[in-house]
């Protein structure tokens, strides 16, 4: 358990925000969720209210638990292997696989198995993760990249926060759009009422910027199947902006209605398709396609003949 001491000098904001500025290690989420479990104190009283305002001269006391390190075992579970080097690893996820261990998913996630593929990777990035600089939700497939080592790790990371690095998805969704192509740009942040799901939510109320562009690939009836580029990557972010606008992905079982399409898929049709990234030591482009899984071309079949 480490305590962190702290002074309030002048009339401030939010207890959360002024922790967010004061304490730029940790995030906002992480700052929120410390407040709610009852570790923080104000003027020597546990305060569980993230909205409380600061006055000067207020003291809070932040204890922050030791991290339980997760209990990471090597599993051999098959790669669909994109690209790999010495560097680097990028994969085409399938449906159903979760990217790292979590309650309720102790194992047989692709951390297991990048460790039986990887033995060296345990110390890449911190232990919790390793090797993962980005994620993918559990049912959507496709290309995800891996560091093999920490050179690595710091440069993709640097590469998705300065949004040099593309990720292009595939997915089908109900309805059909009036225009082309479009810009969503509306903040996500974690819903109020249900803790699991994302939701549109206000900067000044903790939501995060967060910008999908999307173009349409193919006009399908009553469903479209469309193109969509991240600019920022939040949680669920292309789930929650398609369902904002009108057109959630087919399948989705958290944003859509989920009436059925007559094809049995594993989740939401998202597929990220085309990933392109500098490799960090030759800086030369690396740009992987995941082919689509089966699921997803026997519902454009389908879509097709209709």
């Amino acid at each position: 358990m480490t305590a962190i001491n702290l002074q309030v000098e002048e009339k401030s904001d939010r207890l959360d925000r002024y922790l967010s500025e004061e304490l730029p290690d940790l995030s906002r989420s992480r700052i929120q969720q410390l407040i709610e479990q009852g570790h923080i104190q104000l003027n020597d009283k546990v305060c569980t209210s993230k909205k409380i305002h600061l006055k000067a001269g207020d003291r809070i006391i932040l204890e922050i638990p030791a991290v339980q390190p997760l209990q990471l075992v090597a599993e051999h579970i098959p790669l669909d292997i994109l690209y790999e080097d010495d560097q680097l690893l990028i994969v085409n996820k399938p449906a159903g696989l979760v990217v790292h261990p979590a309650p309720g998913h102790p194992d047989g996630t692709l951390v297991n198995a990048l460790l039986a593929h990887c033995p060296n990777l345990p110390g890449i990035g911190g232990v919790q993760r390793p090797g993962i600089v980005h994620r993918l939700d559990k049912d959507t497939t496709g290309a995800i990249a891996i560091a093999k080592t920490d050179l690595a790790y710091q440069h993709i990371q640097a590469q998705l926060k300065a949004k040099t690095a593309r990720r292009e998805y595939l997915g089908v969704v109900y309805g059909a759009p009036k225009t082309e192509n479009g810009i969503i740009d509306l903040p996500i942040g974690r819903s109020p009422q249900d803790r699991k799901k994302m939701a549109i939510i206000p900067i000044e109320q903790g939501g995060r910027s967060a910008i999908t562009h999307w173009q349409i690939q193919e006009r399908l009836g009553n469903y479209t199947l469309i193109h969509f580029q991240l600019e920022t990557g939040r949680t669920h972010q292309i789930r929650v902006h398609s369902a904002k606008i009108g057109h959630p992905i087919v399948g989705d079982p958290i944003y859509s209605s989920g009436h059925s399409v007559g094809v049995n898929l594993p989740g939401q049709a998202l597929h990220a398709w085309r990933l392109r990234l500098q490799h960090p030591v030759t800086e030369d482009w690396i740009e992987a396609t995941a082919t689509l899984p089966h699921t997803l071309m026997t519902l454009l079949e389908i879509l097709r003949r209709r």
